[in-house]
């Protein structure tokens, strides 16, 4: 036909070339629809199982990497003087820890540390190593702040820190024995600070916190369990008279060149331990290079004869029994006694004397008599019942009971020793105790560590109006008159006896090894401070107690009273004269 239109064979390949490929464009994009919905599905799917089926596991798995359970450090309580002044103290330090298992995954961090001085990178490796199955180790502990900002600040994963708490004790040595000290893990080992340990020390506490991945904490999520600080403590102590009793026996034993020495001061009308002070000493905030033997509080645990300090007590059981009166008559000559196969001496034969003088010149051969015209029992049972061998119960740890003899049968020479101070072993607390009992009018008040609000009543050992004539009895001892004359206090009137006993050996009693001793009580006439001082195995000539250790009582009871503000109770001054008074027995 004209006109129609002839397809050629080219046009027909042409189109049938363009259907094609228009049928593979959309074959494409319905694969590719179906991709996509099919990823969409997969990831919607994802999606669901991790938010909805996995999700608690998947958020415990977060936590377990993230959240971590830290301990919350509870200060210990603080020890503190009658007056609040803190004797014991808590202080924050940073420790710093680590987790072996997370610092070998990044051990070629480890160089950072280099040679650090707190630890360095070859003791970090080593510490690493030889713990790799735990979680937690320490790496140091105790350190200030700025300590361990040197080993933070290198950022080394796996370490991290901690803050604990560190004892500090203001007033070091002079304090030490009384007070004592913890471990590193703040838990009482000697002294107030083992004997109130419950009281004294905390509870820590829980928090839950977020570290990031160098393990650092980077938020605290919640409070778990509140840290319960320790309860505070305090004292009897003054620690104005801690000082002054310290610095005196320390001067004391170094003059004298002696092997160690103690000190109490009591308060008689509350029971209260207001100082006690031993040499040698040691300082509890830096104990590298401590000799064990300075830890001892030598006024609670160590045991000594009394000597003539027992005297006054001898008398007092004579006057209590009706036997004597202060002004009684004894004979003394020819200044010695034979009792059994032993013989008593005297420094010299006193002749007729009053049981004043016997006391007021420390006669032995008096006190012996003494003893002997009583029942053999009565002696011993007055002792105990002023306190001697047992425990004056102030919750020291260590503390010695003393020994007393418990006999059914007392031999006489046995009971003559025992009337001046032999065979009979006692502390320098006990035997001030029961110097407080002659000075409180014959009453006998528990001893406290701690500070007393309202005074006890306290028992009653022997009558007011004996304990009364003792105490006037031994104003003559400290008179010129008498074996102590060192021991006088100017505008005070002290009343007061020495004592020098043989020191026991391996071998037995030593000849040139001595312990010199005085026991006093001041103001005599209105008596508030009762006090011993001890001076063990002074060298050289002067080894007596009325030498060595009555006038460190003078110097220490002086400044207490002073320091007290006591009101003097001798006006006139002290008249000057001869100071040599000897105490041999």
């Amino acid at each position: 036909m004209k006109g129609a239109r002839r397809t050629t064979p080219k046009a027909t390949r042409k189109a049938a070339s363009k259907a094609a490929r228009q049928a593979n464009s959309s074959l494409r994009w319905r694969f590719m629809l179906v991709f996509w919905a099919g990823c969409a599905c997969v990831l919607v799917g994802r999606a669901v199982q991790l938010q909805v089926v996995q999700h608690d596991f998947l958020a415990n798995q977060g936590d377990i990497r993230n959240l971590r359970v830290e301990p919350v450090a509870a200060h210990r309580g603080v020890i503190q003087d009658r007056a609040g002044r803190p004797l014991a103290v808590s202080t924050p330090v940073t420790t710093l820890w680590a987790n072996p298992g997370e610092a070998l995954e990044h051990q070629e961090q480890w160089a950072r540390l280099g040679n650090n001085p707190i630890i360095d990178s070859r003791a970090f490796a080593s510490r690493v190593n030889s713990h790799k199955g735990k979680e937690f180790i320490y790496l140091a502990r105790g350190l200030a702040p700025e300590q361990a900002q040197t080993v933070l600040a290198k950022q080394v994963p796996g370490i991290h820190p901690l803050t604990e708490y560190r004892r500090y004790y203001p007033a070091g040595e002079v304090t030490s024995h009384l007070v004592g000290f913890t471990d590193i893990d703040e838990r009482g080992q000697e002294g107030v600070e083992l004997a109130f340990e419950e009281r004294l020390s905390g509870e820590p506490g829980r928090k839950k916190v977020v570290r990031d991945l160098l393990g650092r904490v980077i938020q605290d999520i919640e409070v778990l369990e509140p840290a319960a600080p320790g309860q505070d403590i305090t004292l009897s102590l003054d620690l104005r008279l801690q000082y002054l009793a310290y610095k005196e026996l320390l001067a004391a034993t170094r003059r004298f060149k002696a092997k160690g020495g103690s000190a109490v001061v009591l308060d008689i009308k509350t029971g209260e331990i207001l100082a006690m002070v031993n040499q040698p000493a040691y300082n509890p905030n830096n104990r590298g290079n401590l000799d064990t033997g300075s830890l001892r509080n030598r006024a609670v645990t160590d045991l000594f004869e009394p000597g003539s300090t027992i005297k006054p007590f001898t008398v007092a059981a004579a006057m209590e029994q009706g036997l004597v009166t202060p002004t009684t008559v004894i004979n003394t000559h020819p200044g010695y006694l034979r009792v059994g196969s032993k013989t008593i001496r005297d420094h010299r034969d006193y002749g007729v004397i009053d049981v004043t003088t016997v006391l007021t010149k420390s006669s032995n051969v008096g006190v012996s008599k003494l003893a002997l015209s009583m029942d053999a029992m009565v002696l011993p049972g007055y002792l105990e019942r002023f306190g001697f061998g047992q425990a004056t119960d102030i919750q020291y740890p260590g503390e010695s009971d003393g020994v007393l003899p418990l006999r059914a049968r007392w031999r006489d020479v046995e009971r003559a020793a025992l009337s001046y101070g032999y065979g009979i072993s006692t502390t320098a607390l006990q035997l001030a105790q029961a110097y407080a009992i002659l000075a409180n009018d014959g009453r006998r008040l528990p001893l406290s560590l701690l500070k007393v609000d309202q005074p006890p009543k306290g028992e009653q050992v022997i009558a007011p109006a004996s304990a009364q004539s003792i105490v006037r009895m031994l104003e003559t001892v400290v008179s010129l008159e008498g074996t102590a004359s060192r021991a006088q206090i100017p505008g005070y009137q002290v009343a007061g006896k020495t004592g020098t006993v043989h020191k026991v050996t391996a071998h037995g009693y030593a000849d040139d090894r001595y312990i010199g001793l005085f026991a006093g009580i001041a103001p005599a006439s209105n008596p508030r401070i009762a006090a011993v001082v001890v001076i063990d195995d002074p060298r050289g000539e002067s080894y007596y107690g009325g030498l060595v250790a009555a006038p460190v009582f003078s110097a220490i009871v002086g400044g207490v009273l002073r320091t007290l503000h006591v009101p003097p109770d001798k006006t006139d001054g002290l008249i000057a004269g001869n100071l040599d008074g000897e105490d041999a027995t």
